[in-house]
């Protein structure tokens, strides 16, 4: 059901994303809007399936965790990795404007999930309907953000004529073909979701470990395959700033409009998620950050990707010890 689920969702994003991209550029949109809103969103949809549909299942610790796992995976994980193999080139804007904005947002969702260290409150921390609601406040902002560099970017491919690198070339289908692979992607997404939240459950229950670990690891690893490969391609076609640009906007996708949606609908309680998870989750934005600004050449250097590397190994290796002791 693990499996199964996990390949229904990773088709249908795909399927999603390129129908939807195709209808876009048949309405004559521009390939960077296209690149910075359905590309990017479309990487994350996976942990929108599994996030909003555990939610609604009352799994609330699978739901939570697949978002502070799937961040800390892919910063520690794959951009450790993509480092680790080759330098990673970091975009001025991403490091000085995208990453910081990360930052503000993860300490915003930790102030928000822990109520009872940052709100005074003496029962369970959780993320209530208000707090949905002010993480999709922040989703709204950065949507701005990201039409205005788009506008910027269109402005810019008007003046030369020509689309600018950064714009993905895009498969246009038939109007037929384009709306049924949308639709079919959304039924894969939501079926995928269910299955394979169903499965995580049950491993969970089978390993006797909590749902939580499962949410933090395996469904979360799991969930960031689609970020994975589309940051190993970037990187292997040499566009080493899209790679990260991709996991940063995807990190603030998966803890704005992914957990405000998911809570909005459903409140999420954060038990089982602890705050050394958000305390990673935070070190690990800060490290990028810090990295990205050494020696002042905005890159993400091999030793850097090795430390970020080991420690997402230290951190998983603790989680494993802590449900053996």
């Amino acid at each position: 059901m693990l499996l199964g689920g996990l390949a229904l969702i990773y088709y249908g994003a795909n399927f999603l994303t390129d129908g939807a991209s195709s209808i876009a550029r048949r309405m004559q949109i521009s390939g960077l809007v296209i690149g910075l809103t359905i590309v990017a969103i479309g990487t994350s949809t996976p942990e929108l399936a599994v996030s909003l549909t555990s939610a609604i299942q009352g799994k609330a610790s699978i739901a939570l965790g697949n978002v502070v796992g799937s961040n800390i995976f892919n910063i520690l994980a794959i951009l450790g990795l993509v480092a680790l193999i080759s330098p990673i080139k970091v975009a001025k804007s991403t490091t000085y404007v995208e990453i910081p904005m990360l930052l503000v947002i993860s300490t915003a969702l930790l102030v928000l999930a822990q109520d009872s260290i940052f709100g005074g409150a003496t029962d369970m921390d959780s993320l209530c309907q208000g707090d949905g609601i002010v993480l999709l406040l922040l989703f709204a902002m950065f949507i701005g953000y990201t039409f205005y560099i788009a506008h910027k970017g269109m402005q810019e491919e008007k003046a030369l004529n020509t689309e600018l690198p950064e714009a993905p070339r895009i498969k246009v289908y038939g109007w037929g073909l384009s709306v049924l692979m949308v639709l079919g992607g959304f039924a894969m997404l939501i079926v995928g979701g269910n299955v394979f939240t169903q499965g995580a459950s049950e491993i969970a229950r089978a390993l006797g470990v909590q749902e939580a670990i499962i949410g933090l690891t395996l469904v979360a690893i799991g969930t960031s395959v689609p970020e994975l490969a589309t940051s190993v391609i970037a990187a292997r076609k040499g566009h080493t700033d899209m790679a990260i640009g991709n996991i940063v906007g995807s990190n603030i996708f998966n803890a704005t409009f992914i957990l405000g949606i998911s809570s909005a609908v459903h409140p999420i309680a954060t038990a089982g998620i602890t705050s050394l998870d958000f305390g990673i989750m935070m070190l690990a934005t800060i490290l990028l950050f810090v990295f990205s600004l050494l020696y002042g050449k905005l890159e993400l250097k091999r030793i850097e990707g090795f430390i970020l590397l080991a420690i997402y190994v230290a951190y998983t290796t603790w989680l494993v010890v802590q449900q053996l002791v």
